[in-house]
């Protein structure tokens, strides 16, 4: 067993209040993520399939709203609520926002690569 302080988590990318922290255990992507109201996800996900985040999400608010944009509309997600976030999907913070969540960490590495414009390796 293992527990992972959010301190002792490397952090992968900040920007100002905007903050991920991963780390891999065993396959999956462990992430603290802080978003700042007002952060918008969707340009930085331009490139990606179908210009959105590819990899599915299983996590938890911690505190604020985010709202999840996908092909089909947006759905809000709030502190205290458990949630999935299929393929296809760019966040906007519509209030200072945590949450945590455990992502395949293949997938996962791909888009922090497209996110911070890191090269991957095959």
């Amino acid at each position: 067993m293992q527990s992972f302080p959010r301190a002792d988590v490397p952090v992968a990318i900040a920007d100002g209040a905007l903050e991920v922290r991963v780390k891999e255990v065993e396959g999956l992507m462990v992430g603290f993520v802080r978003l700042p109201a007002g952060a918008d996800l969707r340009p930085a996900t331009q490139g990606l399939p179908d210009n959105l985040c590819p990899c599915p999400h299983w996590g938890y608010m911690v505190t604020g709203t985010v709202r999840m944009h996908t092909t089909g509309g947006h759905q809000d997600f709030r502190a205290g609520e458990a949630f999935y976030w299929g393929p296809g999907h760019a966040p906007e913070a519509l209030e200072d926002s945590e949450y945590v969540d455990f992502s395949p960490a293949v997938e996962f590495q791909r888009v922090l690569d497209h996110l911070t414009g890191a090269s991957t390796s095959s």
